[in-house]
């Protein structure tokens, strides 16, 4: 876990300047059927929103954890987040990982091993979903960073 806490860091780190210095005409340049820079970011921000309502309502409802999975393209689209400012994003993506960082650090050994029932039926646990988490993240930063 310490080392995908450590991976998770570094690109927060890495990148929460990065992010700022690329042009409008960069983040907001779209290919049909695919999301722009600023909305791989924001699809980033709807991921560290679901997934911090996650990692911290294992803790105390009732086991195996139901996993809820949400619509990623609708809520790209309602939040509108090709329309908005690259520092505003930033900020906001930011902001919530750093939590999930200090979630990260501080969850109890046993929890890591709380079951997780997936919409098909599949089991895995929360040391599984909160390296994935970091997997993901890095994933989609490298797709902006392309």
């Amino acid at each position: 876990m310490q080392n995908a806490i450590f991976k998770f860091e570094k690109l927060l780190n890495d990148n929460v300047n990065y992010f700022s210095t690329l042009k409008n005409e960069v983040l907001e340049a779209k290919v049909p059927g695919k999301w722009s820079k600023k909305e791989i970011l924001g699809h980033l921000i709807d991921s560290a929103i679901h997934n911090l309502v996650r990692f911290t309502e294992i803790n105390y409802v009732e086991k195996p954890y139901q996993h809820r999975p949400y619509n990623q393209i609708d809520l790209v689209n309602l939040n509108e987040y090709q329309k908005m400012d690259i520092t505003e994003l930033t900020t906001l993506w930011f902001s919530i990982n750093k939590q999930i960082v200090r979630i990260m650090k501080s969850v109890d050994k046993e929890a890591l091993d709380y079951k997780i029932l997936l919409s098909d039926q599949s089991v895995m646990d929360l040391r599984f979903l909160m390296i994935d988490y970091v997997e993901h993240l890095e994933h989609h930063i490298n797709q902006i960073k392309s």
